[in-house]
């Protein structure tokens, strides 16, 4: 999200001398994407920061894939997932290809013990239960039902949980994730015709900064490993720091669905995109309001992208018997559609409540041994009359 940000102690020209009160130097780092073209934040650390003391374990995380050429559309209860007390192993990858992973997680515990450090992917987490504050060497982030997190590689963080009862959603992407460049001006800016705008974008503060020398594990992931790796200094020793790559919050509640009088095709809802997939926001909105309007979605091919639905909350006006934390999983090569009956049901409603997180892949997805674990695997014949 190109927008200038900044917090704590700044020289007043980059790379140039920046002293502490005793005369020694702070140490600036340029933390960018994409080689030197992409955005980019200056940070000025308390020190150095590259003092790896021991690199210990490193152990695979990949996914195991179960179906790889899939052309069956299938549920999956996500709430199945069970709850794990450690953040990284509650995540468990359900549907995966060469651009992402979707992943699920019910962490029960805070992420205190270590530090984590993506090096691969983008990580978009969508907030389904649960509430705290994401902790980051850039400053932190509260968070809450329904809202996104997303956090560009490479951002040292933990995460702090209100209670036990949390649910995830997670794409990790290994492509950057942006705001659709059709919302946006040749500034970067928001434009009026966008659903949601840079009010609605919550930045870090609360900039911690911690002068500690001693053993402090960091879990890096890097190509499906996790490598576990011993820092000299405390990661959070940023004082100050200013660019436009940092992570940042927005809520799902916060998108203005955007309607009209006949059905309104899926790209209404976007909300993020890579060159790889895009992610869409189903929110609380008034139905078309031609005469003889069909609300329903009409009946649609998926030729070129994989179309996955995380159902969160309301009712869910096209789809019978599916609940809070279902996934849908249509794939590309075939048609989808409302279920039986539920375009006859559509006719003369006015408003749905319904709340739900789409992601269209570009590339087929495979299926995972965990999503097989959570699957309904006669799904694709609850079109048949």
């Amino acid at each position: 999200m190109p927008i200038y940000h900044s917090l704590g102690k700044i020289p007043q020209k980059r790379h140039t001398t920046f002293k502490k009160g005793d005369g020694t130097l702070y140490y600036e780092q340029l933390f960018g994407t994409i080689g030197f073209d992409g955005m980019s934040t200056l940070l000025y650390h308390e020190h150095r920061p590259t003092q790896v003391k021991e690199i210990k374990n490193q152990y695979s995380v990949a996914a195991k894939v179960a179906i790889a050429n899939n052309i069956k559309s299938y549920r999956f209860r996500g709430f199945q997932v069970p709850p794990e007390d450690d953040y990284l192993k509650s995540r468990k990858t359900i549907l995966t290809n060469s651009d992402c992973n979707i992943i699920l997680a019910s962490p029960k515990k805070s992420l205190r013990d270590y530090f984590y450090k993506n090096t691969d992917a983008d990580e978009l987490i969508f907030i389904h239960k649960g509430s705290g504050k994401l902790r980051t060497f850039v400053g932190n982030i509260e968070f809450s039902y329904g809202d996104y997190l997303l956090i560009p590689r490479g951002i040292i963080y933990q995460i702090d949980f209100d209670t036990e009862d949390n649910r995830l959603f997670i794409v990790e992407s290994y492509r950057p994730i942006y705001t659709p460049k059709r919302y946006r001006n040749w500034f970067g800016q928001l434009l009026e015709h966008s659903p949601f705008c840079e009010r609605d974008i919550r930045r870090p503060s609360e900039l911690e900064t911690f002068d500690e020398t001693g053993d402090f594990l960091m879990k890096v992931k890097k190509q499906d490993e996790i490598i576990e790796m011993v820092y000299a200094t405390h990661p959070f020793d940023v004082v100050g720091y200013d660019g436009y790559n940092y992570p940042y919050a927005f809520s799902i509640h916060d998108f203005e669905p955007i309607t009209g009088r006949i059905h309104q095709p899926p790209p209404v809802h976007q909300t993020f995109e890579s060159d790889a997939f895009v992610v869409c926001s189903f929110v609380p909105r008034l139905y078309d309001y031609h005469p003889d309007s069909i609300p329903a979605p009409y009946n649609h091919s998926n030729i070129d992208s994989d179309e996955v639905l995380y159902y969160v909350d309301g009712d869910f006006m096209s789809r019978n018997d599916i609940d809070a934390g279902h996934i849908s999983l249509h794939p590309a090569g075939i048609p989808h559609g409302p279920h039986p009956g539920a375009t006859e049901r559509s006719i003369g409603q006015t408003v749905t409540e319904e709340l739900a997180v789409m992601v269209d892949t570009f590339k087929p997805l495979k299926i995972t041994e965990e999503a097989m674990k959570i699957a309904d695997e006669s799904y694709h014949k609850s079109w048949l009359e």
